[in-house]
């Protein structure tokens, strides 16, 4: 059935950017036109730099290769642009010209996407590929660790990627709602791109090993060639970048996400409000447009690079109630926010108005509202339904507001720890400082309970057959790492067991692991297909 599908399935489109990398090109290239799917459209984009025409030389005559060759570099967001102009395929996936296809990356994505209607995109795992650059610029693998195999999650990949470029396939369709490449970002070219995404489908989570990116060890980092490791350290062009990315906003309607406005209730335009505006722009990572009520006099003062903010006119004067009920004439969002001009966000701050939120999206009872965390008397904000709070302003006008909600049966309440984003994530941090203080068995039994709660199979289980074998429980770490490398062995994983069957005495047995862990890395043996 695989190879009827390698011959009879639908096109996929591969899309490779190159610049002054043709050593490196010449082997990303032969692990595209090796895969064991055949139908292939490959858009190859020469984006300035040194001539290759001799590492193209050899797949001129194949059909499904079209080279373009231009000598101006515009950038990876361009290029790609200019080469999705050209795809016809059903599917899109991409490969950077240092990177490596395994020959079953495609099929295994193909066989993700085809026959469901839930998802439009899916990703597999890759290794991350240490080196040693050589002088003459060969690069030796010194080891190769799945470093990112997590299950998609939507809340966490709109504060930062879980997702690998090289990693990803996504249909072709789906960039009619998206658009393309961002040209004014100019690195996490591909996180823009996926996290606008993330508006309108989930992703299929395949956790093969399907593919390899390279990554200079820490003496080498100065000879990287990756234009986009030298962009990143420019501090303030890559959060100027980081911003622009999480106030992306796709044309709506959106599928996954939902938008939330948030009233701030300041008195007037000045430095107080634009240094608010500039925190909430910097810390705040779920959709959101910014509504201000202020007198019009006020709103022609206001000059902020803040994107996304709106005035809404009132007259001089007007309450705090006035104020609140324009605003919500104006603001279209499922989800408010009220929030008050004196509210400060602290600068290590992650989830400032999202604790609040993820609980109010997360909670059934209609009649459950969320202060923000933080709040207190004289500096009070909170998060609601737009509907329930639109609802207790009309039946209950003439009453301020914290009495007008207390008459409509709203009671806002600080979201508790558990209710808050992130859960998984903090289990994991939890594990590691665990790990750090060689808290071994407790951390193994942390990862277990994240586990259980929020999946994450094979990473979860590495992590505890890790942490046993280093407090001293071989047996418990045999069982876990036997168990991830009957699906998936990698050479970390069959150094743990190897090295736990060891401590049991298990001599024979750890040398075949240890020789199996030496072929992976050596790319003399694919297991994943």
């Amino acid at each position: 059935m695989q190879g009827q599908m390698s011959q009879t399935g639908p096109l996929v489109t591969v899309l490779i950017s190159t610049y002054n990398r043709p050593r490196y090109l010449r082997e990303a290239l032969a692990s595209i036109f090796a895969q064991t799917y055949a139908n292939l459209q490959i858009i190859l984009v020469r984006d300035g730099g040194c001539d290759v025409q001799e590492v193209v030389a050899p797949y001129r005559n194949d059909p499904r290769l079209t080279f373009i060759d231009r000598a101006e570099n515009r950038g990876l967001p361009r290029s790609f642009n200019e080469a999705l102009s050209h795809a016809r395929g059903k599917y899109i996936c991409y490969l950077g010209d240092d990177d490596l296809f395994y020959p079953h990356h495609v099929r295994t994505l193909v066989q993700a996407l085809e026959g469901q209607d839930r998802y439009e995109a899916a990703y597999t795992d890759l290794y991350k590929a240490h080196c040693r650059i050589e002088p003459d610029g060969r690069r030796t693998v010194l080891s190769k660790n799945v470093e990112v195999s997590r299950d998609y999650d939507r809340v966490s990949l709109l504060q930062f990627s879980h997702i690998l470029h090289v990693s990803l396939m996504h249909t072709r369709r789906i960039l009619e709602k998206t658009g393309g490449y961002n040209e004014q970002v100019e690195v996490l070219v591909d996180y823009d791109l996926i996290r606008r995404m993330a508006f309108f489908t989930d992703f299929q989570h395949v956790p093969v090993i399907t593919g390899e990116y390279y990554a200079a060890v820490a003496s080498d980092e100065e000879k990287c060639s990756r234009i986009s490791t030298r962009k990143r350290k420019d501090v303030n062009r890559y959060i100027l970048n980081v911003l622009r990315i999480r106030s992306s906003r796709p044309a709506k309607p959106w599928r996954r996400l939902e938008d939330t406005s948030l009233i701030v209730l300041a008195d007037r335009a000045g430095e107080e409000l634009e240094r608010l505006l500039r925190q909430i722009w910097s810390h705040t990572f779920f959709p959101h447009e910014i509504y201000l009520p202020l007198p019009e006099s006020e709103l022609r003062r206001i000059r902020t690079i803040v994107p996304h903010v709106f005035g809404v006119p009132v007259r001089p004067g007007a309450s705090i109630e006035e104020r609140v009920d324009a605003a919500l004439a104006a603001c279209p969002g499922p989800y408010v926010g009220v929030v008050p001009a004196s509210w400060q966000i602290g600068y290590q701050e992650v989830a400032w108005v999202e604790k609040s939120l993820y609980a109010l999206m997360h909670c059934p009872d209609p009649r459950e509202a969320f202060e923000l965390v933080g709040s207190r008397p004289g500096c009070w904000g909170a998060v609601f339904r737009k509907e329930q709070l639109a609802t207790a302003r009309r039946l209950h006008s003439h009453l301020p507001l914290l009495d007008s909600l207390d008459a409509a049966g709203l009671t806002p309440r600080e979201p508790r720890k558990d209710e808050w984003p992130f859960q998984f994530e903090n289990l994991v941090t939890s594990g590691q400082l665990l790990e750090k203080q060689g808290m071994w068995a407790d951390a193994a039994r942390l990862f277990e309970v994240a586990q259980e709660r929020y999946g994450n199979d094979l990473w979860m289980m590495t992590r505890r057959a890790n942490d046993w074998l280093r407090a001293g429980r071989p047996a418990e770490a045999i069982a876990l790492a036997e168990a991830v490398n009957r699906i998936r062995p990698t050479p970390a994983t069959l150094l743990i067991e190897a090295r736990a069957r060891r401590q049991q005495g298990q001599m024979s047995e750890a040398i075949v692991l240890l020789e199996q862990a030496e072929r992976i890395l050596e790319g003399s043996e694919l297991i994943h297909a």
